[in-house]
């Protein structure tokens, strides 16, 4: 896991979901609860959630790979679902028309554990 981009001090919590989410590669994507459950905070998808939200600009953060746990885009319509779609499928994830990605094909942690990319 790279380290995170960091003039600031953030809590260590914040720094392990931080390189947790930079862990995702390209292809792979992963939800809010499984990056919370490898940086060891099992109750923490909303954390992850906040954190993507204030400083996916600022440590450069792949917040495109990360998706509900049942493989939904969480973002609606003209909040950045597009672009989200847009990107994943450049990145060779399947994304349905309805913003859904097949976990098992796709999912990186899954129950906590990283897996290889599908291709």
């Amino acid at each position: 896991m790279s380290k995170p981009n960091t003039t600031k001090t953030y809590t260590p919590e914040t720094l392990r979901i931080i390189a947790t989410i930079q862990a995702v590669p390209a292809g792979m994507v992963s939800s809010y609860r499984d990056i919370a459950a490898a940086a060891g905070l099992p109750q923490g998808a909303r954390q992850v959630a906040r954190i993507l939200h204030t400083l996916s600009e600022s440590q450069n953060l792949p917040w495109h790979r990360i998706i509900k746990a049942d493989g939904r885009i969480a973002l609606g319509p003209g909040q950045g679902r597009e672009l989200q779609i847009q990107i994943l499928r450049s990145e060779g994830v399947v994304v349905t028309d309805q913003g859904t990605v097949d976990m098992n094909k796709y999912g990186f942690f899954t129950k906590t554990k990283p897996r290889h990319n599908p291709s």
